[in-house]
């Protein structure tokens, strides 16, 4: 059984930094997309960042150069490194696996992602 748990989230300061985890169990993910969605009140869904395990990385234009992906295969933990936080990112995020067909049509589309975690709140104030 596929298992993603996000923790890492909590009420912070803009400006500062914070770092989301995203702990992956059941299967192997080396075949799989990750990626990290958020939601915020009264918006849909929508991408933030995604990679293939331990491959490149892409980002929606929101946030490049502030955020960065990564993955840790001893601890099977993918993870979001947030900096230069804005209140514009105060948001549910979510962590999402997914095995894609095809990566550059499909890496940002939330419905091509098989398996989700429960989410975790982030919250930035001015």
């Amino acid at each position: 059984q596929v298992q993603l748990v996000e923790s890492g989230g909590r009420s912070v300061q803009a400006g500062t930094s914070l770092r989301l985890s995203c702990a992956a169990s059941g299967r192997t993910f080396s075949s799989y997309a990750m990626g990290w969605f958020r939601q915020a009140p009264g918006k849909e869904r929508e991408f933030v960042a995604a990679m293939p395990w331990g491959g490149n990385t892409y980002y929606a234009d929101a946030v490049k150069g502030r955020f960065s992906i990564s993955t840790d295969n001893a601890k099977n933990t993918v993870y979001l490194q947030m900096n230069s936080l804005k209140p514009e990112d105060t948001a549910v995020y979510y962590c999402a696996a997914g095995l894609l067909r095809n990566w550059y049509s499909d890496y940002g589309d939330s419905a091509k992602y098989a398996y989700w975690g429960q989410g975790t709140q982030v919250t930035v104030s001015s």
